[in-house]
């Protein structure tokens, strides 16, 4: 990839624009490399943030920047917006898609950061009725679906259907149920208490339910049992040894440990009980000698990059690697560790030299409700580890996170948020739309219809190259094959 005319550069691509991605292309900035970005969306989301979207108590905005306006003082650095549908190894070639538009981006050193997305453990047809918590979208619909809950409850006049509409049900006990089941309980128990007539909000049902027999199980039993107490003195039922088997629009299906089922009669389910690495995964290994775990994700060298490809590093939660969990920190320090490798290597360093990466465990937390959390932090040159829980355990999740919130503006933001949610009953995004809580089946809709179209077109266009070099990386445009015909609510973009 080089301008017309110009001298080649080493050619960096990087897939996502998560924790990994955006770390990774950071640390090239002053690297002799061109870098170009290639992401689904056009921001960069802060995830363990998104309860706090779906609950009212921040805007998208303040965990979501653009990621244009992020690196548009890096130079380097230039951004594609596509959905990636296919590496090719052996062209050392990067196809992606922005609705009918199909783009080739040539690379010398790949960085894979595509992350994760929800696993439903085959039973993909539950997302319609269970939204998962994982991109912009998911918080903003199920914003939309807990409020709707209590406003279609609000017009009933039938103490059963009013009890259904006020059971909210999440499944999933891990960090994000935790913080989703104690938001719900808070903001029904304070913020809507007394703005409806026929209705009591402080009687909704809350239920976090799991297949596993603890809440929060990888912080261990002392901090989940804490947890534990401190949402059922929320009014939070907690049900676990409960798989759930089947869900439909009105309730969910669950058996017990024992064999036997019951039904749960609900509207609002959410999803939080499983994540499965992206589908590049299986594209590598089908490439490669790559091997996959149960979740999808690629079983890495010590060095991060993939058998027979020392210049493709897969990062973040894409990566498999013992001892680090799918968390912002292993993303972050992956991705610095790749970009490090690239850099060490156009210095004349062979991939035999790599020192293996060395993940270094800052701990974890999860906020339950206002003034609680539960922190584990080790003790570096130990196995020992500090486990505290309540006030302190909050204060130090409220800062850690205003940290890793990119741009000053977005910190001020959420500060002020937050200062107005904890301080008093209120919180100031609760605005909802009809669309957000019925797009997801029309864009599915939309979704299938053109790719039946694609299927059903015999006519391929073959690709046009373009020359255009970007004026401030010097990167050359990529090899895109555009449809005039393209349908006007495709949604791959998105």
């Amino acid at each position: 990839m080089s301008p017309a005319g110009g001298s080649h550069r080493h050619h960096v691509v990087v897939i996502g624009s998560g924790f990994g991605g955006l770390t990774a292309t950071h640390e090239l900035r002053s690297a002799d490399v061109d870098v170009t970005m290639i992401a689904r969306t056009t921001h960069h989301l802060f995830q363990p943030m998104l309860y706090q979207v779906a609950t009212g108590i921040i805007s998208e905005g303040e965990i979501a920047p653009a990621t244009r306006v992020v690196l548009r003082k890096q130079r380097n650095a230039a951004v594609v917006l596509g959905d990636v549908e296919h590496i090719d190894l052996q062209r050392q070639v990067v196809k992606s898609r922005l609705l009918e538009r199909v783009t080739e981006t040539p690379y010398d050193s790949l960085i894979i950061a595509a992350g994760a997305n929800q696993s439903y453990f085959g039973n993909d047809h539950f997302a319609e009725f269970a939204p998962g918590m994982k991109t912009i979208d998911d918080a903003l619909e199920l914003r939309g679906r807990i409020l709707g809950a209590f406003e279609q409850a609000e017009l009933s006049d039938d103490p059963a259907e009013q009890a259904r509409l006020l059971t909210f049900v999440v499944i999933g006990a891990g960090p994000t149920g935790v913080e989703l089941a104690g938001q719900i309980a808070e903001m029904s128990d304070k913020t809507l208490k007394g703005t409806f007539h026929n209705i009591d909000p402080t009687k909704a049902r809350v239920i976090l339910l799991d297949a596993a027999p603890a809440v929060l199980p990888p912080m261990g039993q002392k901090l989940g049992k804490k947890a534990a107490e401190r949402l059922e003195e929320m009014g939070v039922e907690i049900q676990l040894n409960a798989m759930v088997v089947d869900l439909d629009y009105d309730g969910i299906t669950v058996k017990e440990k024992d064999g036997t089922t019951r039904r749960i009669e609900c509207q609002c389910k959410v999803w939080s009980a499983g994540v499965a690495a992206s589908p590049l995964g299986s594209d590598l290994a089908d490439q490669s000698d790559v091997e996959l775990d149960r979740a999808g994700r690629v079983k890495v060298l010590p060095d991060l990059s993939i058998p027979g490809q020392p210049n493709v590093f897969v990062v973040g939660d894409m990566m498999a690697v013992d001892g680090v969990p799918g968390q912002a920190q292993g993303a972050i320090q992956g991705g610095r560790y790749a970009a490090k490798a690239i850099e060490a290597g156009l210095a004349g360093k062979s991939p035999q030299e790599r020192a293996p990466f060395k993940y270094w465990d800052k701990g974890s937390m999860a906020t339950i409700s206002r003034f609680a959390a539960v922190a584990q932090i080790p003790i570096p040159g130990t196995k020992k580890v500090i486990e505290t829980e309540g006030f302190l355990a909050w204060i130090g999740w409220l800062f850690l996170h205003l940290i890793y919130i990119v741009g000053f503006r977005n910190r001020l933001a959420t500060t002020i948020d937050w200062l107005f949610a904890f301080s008093t009953p209120n919180r100031s995004q609760l605005v909802v739309t009809e669309q957000q809580v019925y797009a997801r089946t029309a864009l599915g809709q939309l979704q299938q219809i053109s790719s039946r179209r694609r299927n059903a077109d015999a006519v391929e266009i073959p690709p046009v190259t373009t020359a255009d070099a970007d004026r401030d990386t010097g990167v050359e445009s990529t090899t895109t094959a555009d449809k005039d015909d393209a349908p006007d609510a495709e949604t791959q973009a998105s």
